[in-house]
């Protein structure tokens, strides 16, 4: 099971993944927005996705968990 953290405080832009979606290393499972700067967050691993977070328009902080692959 992998975490996938946010990297900064930021605003949930968009979400491209939903629990039980086979994701490929390197896709992007969501986009942030900070200071008008999307950051795309990829995956670390190829896996399911077991748990999303994470909703449009809510915030992250530094640390707090995106998404979980399994």
């Amino acid at each position: 099971m992998t975490e996938v953290r946010a990297e900064i405080t930021a605003n949930v832009w968009q979400v491209h993944v939903e629990v039980g979606q086979q994701v490929a290393e390197g896709e992007t499972l969501a986009i942030l927005e900070s200071m008008k700067m999307e950051i795309p967050v990829e995956s670390p691993v190829s896996g399911t996705v077991s748990e999303v977070r994470v909703a449009p328009e809510s915030q992250v902080q530094e640390g707090d968990v995106i998404a979980v692959i399994s």
